[in-house]
């Protein structure tokens, strides 16, 4: 199977992460299904795949609903041919102090978050598995282990999806199946969701700096879906960071995030009135988002800590081998009379 042969499937491709995503897989030829809720922005995602040179199939569905989403499957498939790999990226939130989300939003966050990656994954997997072939990419999140203030919502989803991940990764190995699934932890993103996302902030959230462009990201989804065994890869400084000092000091980064959590996810600037938990951002004023959100002057377009991490075999072995000549180096000057 060639890459211009690919039949990609990306949730959530309207707007930032999914939309950058599903363009990089259009620039190799692919055939891409866009999956979203909004008629604007599938109208614009359409526009950025044939531009790069793909074929794109527009499908308006919430993901949120099982039979949506497996309908949807059922329609690439008849209209593309047989799905390659399916990537989950679609997701909501709220923005807010935890007992300041209503219950019922709560809910809706999760169901769009958590189970709209499960469903996505059911939809591919019931494809997939019998003919043992396929890849399935979970865009995830540093916050998949490391819960921030005033996202209890996303957070709590996020390692929901990490648990689902390891718990199906498991199930696939011990049936020695040739289905594979990788997860992508990413770090904060210039996408427009700091636009279109429920919040109760008194100013306008943003993502904690430093910030990628969503490029960034797209090119690590489409590494993971051609590189699937790895369990998943750490994108971003930042990611690399977080998930270390949580794992050797997290009371300490409790402290530190009580203190600086709700200044740091916030501009000077007042919040607007746009929201997409329950319908498209796009739907009142007829906006295409796009990939980019507000802050191209302070993101950055490149990683170094993701090439790491693509390439930690190569890596690894020079560091081994600079340690070995370190060592021989040592060694040889302490013969020396």
């Amino acid at each position: 199977m060639t890459e211009h042969e690919q039949v990609v499937v990306v949730t959530g491709a309207t707007g930032g992460i999914g939309r950058a995503t599903a363009i990089a897989f259009a620039k190799r030829g692919a055939k891409v299904a866009l999956l979203a809720r909004g008629e604007e922005g599938l109208h614009g995602a359409v526009r950025d795949v044939e531009a790069a040179g793909g074929t794109a199939l527009p499908i308006a569905v919430d993901v949120a609903d099982y039979d949506q989403v497996e309908a949807a499957a059922a329609r690439v498939e008849a209209e593309l041919g047989p799905i390659d790999v399916w990537a989950n990226v679609a997701f909501s939130s709220v923005f807010a102090p935890f007992l300041e989300i209503e219950p019922r939003e709560f809910k809706r966050a999760t169901e769009v978050t958590y189970l709209g990656y499960v469903y996505g994954t059911r939809a591919a997997l019931d494809r997939m598995k019998p003919r043992d072939r396929g890849a399935i990419v979970q865009v995830g999140s540093a916050l998949a282990y490391r819960g921030i203030p005033l996202q209890s919502a996303y957070c709590g989803a996020k390692h929901a999806i990490q648990g689902f991940h390891d718990s199906l990764r498991c199930e696939l190995l011990h049936d020695k199946s040739n289905v594979h699934v990788t997860m992508v932890q990413m770090p904060a993103v210039n996408t427009p969701q700091f636009s279109w996302v429920l919040s109760k902030l008194p100013k306008h959230p943003q993502p904690v700096p430093p910030i990628y462009q969503p490029e960034v990201a797209a090119d690590a989804v489409v590494f993971a879906a051609d590189h699937p065994r790895r369990r998943e890869y750490w994108i971003g400084g930042p990611t690399m960071g977080t998930l270390l000092a949580n794992k050797f000091a997290p009371g300490l980064l409790d402290r530190y995030l009580a203190r600086t959590g709700y200044t740091s996810q916030q501009t000077d600037l007042p919040d607007d009135d746009a929201a997409n938990l329950w319908e498209p951002a796009d739907g009142d004023d007829g906006h295409d988002y796009g990939a980019h959100g507000a802050f191209d002057d302070r993101a950055t377009s490149r990683s170094y800590e993701a090439w790491t991490s693509k390439h930690r075999v190569l890596v690894g072995a020079l560091a081994t081998a600079t340690a070995a000549a370190t060592a021989a180096l040592g060694l040889r000057a302490a013969r020396k009379p």
